[in-house]
Protein backbone atom coordinates (compact mmCIF):
# COMPACT_ATOMS: atom_id res chain seq x y z
CA UNK A 1 0.00 0.00 0.00
CA UNK A 2 0.92 3.66 -0.32
CA UNK A 3 -0.42 6.64 1.58
CA UNK A 4 -0.70 9.99 -0.19
CA UNK A 5 -0.93 13.49 1.25
CA UNK A 6 -1.45 16.55 -0.94
CA UNK A 7 -0.39 20.07 -0.06
CA UNK A 8 0.15 23.42 -1.73
CA UNK A 9 -3.41 24.39 -2.50
CA UNK A 10 -4.80 27.81 -1.75
CA UNK A 11 -6.23 30.96 -3.22
CA UNK A 12 -4.73 32.66 -6.26
CA UNK A 13 -5.76 35.34 -8.70
CA UNK A 14 -6.45 34.46 -12.31
CA UNK A 15 -3.21 34.27 -14.26
CA UNK A 16 -1.27 33.17 -11.21
CA UNK A 17 0.53 29.94 -10.36
CA UNK A 18 0.53 27.27 -7.69
CA UNK A 19 2.57 24.13 -7.16
CA UNK A 20 0.89 21.16 -5.57
CA UNK A 21 2.83 18.40 -3.84
CA UNK A 22 1.88 14.81 -3.21
CA UNK A 23 3.94 13.16 -0.49
CA UNK A 24 3.89 9.37 -0.34
CA UNK A 25 4.68 6.89 2.39
CA UNK A 26 4.49 3.14 2.54
CA UNK A 27 5.44 0.81 -0.26
CA UNK A 28 8.09 1.92 -2.78
CA UNK A 29 6.87 5.11 -4.41
CA UNK A 30 8.75 4.43 -7.61
CA UNK A 31 6.61 1.38 -8.36
CA UNK A 32 3.50 3.51 -8.88
CA UNK A 33 2.10 5.61 -11.65
CA UNK A 34 0.89 8.90 -10.16
CA UNK A 35 -2.11 10.83 -11.40
CA UNK A 36 -3.60 14.18 -10.54
CA UNK A 37 -7.37 14.59 -10.67
CA UNK A 38 -9.66 17.44 -9.77
CA UNK A 39 -13.28 17.85 -8.78
CA UNK A 40 -15.19 21.10 -8.96
CA UNK A 41 -18.44 21.61 -7.01
CA UNK A 42 -21.30 19.77 -8.65
CA UNK A 43 -19.06 18.09 -11.22
CA UNK A 44 -17.52 14.69 -11.61
CA UNK A 45 -13.89 14.05 -10.78
CA UNK A 46 -11.78 14.62 -13.87
CA UNK A 47 -8.30 13.66 -14.94
CA UNK A 48 -5.65 16.36 -15.12
CA UNK A 49 -2.28 14.65 -15.56
CA UNK A 50 -0.34 11.45 -14.98
CA UNK A 51 3.29 10.41 -14.85
CA UNK A 52 4.96 7.04 -15.22
CA UNK A 53 7.00 5.36 -12.52
CA UNK A 54 10.34 7.00 -13.33
CA UNK A 55 8.89 10.06 -15.04
CA UNK A 56 9.64 9.10 -18.60
CA UNK A 57 6.04 9.46 -19.76
CA UNK A 58 3.61 12.25 -18.94
CA UNK A 59 0.03 12.74 -20.05
CA UNK A 60 -2.30 15.71 -19.75
CA UNK A 61 -5.93 16.48 -20.32
CA UNK A 62 -6.66 18.98 -23.05
CA UNK A 63 -7.93 21.46 -20.49
CA UNK A 64 -4.56 21.73 -18.72
CA UNK A 65 -2.08 20.90 -21.49
CA UNK A 66 0.45 23.68 -21.92
CA UNK A 67 -0.35 25.22 -18.53
CA UNK A 68 0.26 22.41 -16.03
CA UNK A 69 3.39 20.30 -15.58
CA UNK A 70 3.53 17.04 -13.69
CA UNK A 71 6.79 15.79 -12.23
CA UNK A 72 8.11 13.50 -9.54
CA UNK A 73 11.16 13.03 -7.35
CA UNK A 74 11.38 9.39 -6.36
CA UNK A 75 14.24 10.08 -3.96
CA UNK A 76 11.86 12.32 -2.01
CA UNK A 77 8.78 10.13 -2.51
CA UNK A 78 6.97 13.17 -3.85
CA UNK A 79 5.07 14.12 -6.97
CA UNK A 80 4.25 17.64 -8.08
CA UNK A 81 1.78 19.52 -10.21
CA UNK A 82 2.99 22.94 -11.33
CA UNK A 83 -0.01 24.98 -12.40
CA UNK A 84 0.48 28.18 -14.39
CA UNK A 85 -1.90 30.62 -16.06
CA UNK A 86 -4.66 29.57 -13.71
CA UNK A 87 -8.21 30.59 -14.49
CA UNK A 88 -11.54 30.41 -12.71
CA UNK A 89 -12.38 27.07 -14.31
CA UNK A 90 -9.39 25.51 -12.54
CA UNK A 91 -11.07 26.01 -9.17
CA UNK A 92 -11.49 22.54 -7.65
CA UNK A 93 -10.29 20.10 -5.06
CA UNK A 94 -7.15 18.48 -6.45
CA UNK A 95 -6.31 14.87 -5.64
CA UNK A 96 -3.26 12.79 -6.29
CA UNK A 97 -3.70 9.09 -6.86
CA UNK A 98 -1.51 6.05 -7.40
CA UNK A 99 -1.83 2.89 -9.46
CA UNK A 100 0.31 0.15 -10.86
CA UNK A 101 0.59 -0.29 -14.59
CA UNK A 102 0.48 2.16 -17.44
CA UNK A 103 0.46 5.91 -16.90
CA UNK A 104 -1.62 6.29 -20.08
CA UNK A 105 -4.78 6.10 -18.00
CA UNK A 106 -7.24 8.88 -17.23
CA UNK A 107 -9.85 6.65 -15.56
CA UNK A 108 -10.20 7.45 -11.87
CA UNK A 109 -11.58 4.04 -10.95
CA UNK A 110 -8.36 2.38 -12.06
CA UNK A 111 -6.33 4.28 -9.48
CA UNK A 112 -6.11 2.35 -6.24
CA UNK A 113 -4.85 4.88 -3.70
CA UNK A 114 -5.96 8.45 -3.13
CA UNK A 115 -5.00 11.40 -1.01
CA UNK A 116 -7.50 13.55 0.86
CA UNK A 117 -7.33 16.42 -1.62
CA UNK A 118 -6.26 20.05 -1.50
CA UNK A 119 -8.46 22.99 -2.42
CA UNK A 120 -7.44 25.36 -5.21
CA UNK A 121 -9.48 28.52 -5.61
CA UNK A 122 -8.85 30.90 -8.50
CA UNK A 123 -10.33 34.35 -8.25
CA UNK A 124 -11.41 35.87 -11.55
Amino acid sequence: QVQLVESGGGWVQAGGSLRLSCAASGRAFSTYTIGWFRQAPGKEREFAASISRVGAYKYYSESVKGRFTISRDNAKNTAYLQMNSLNFEDTAVYYCAAKTGSAYDSTATRYDYWGQGTQVTVSS
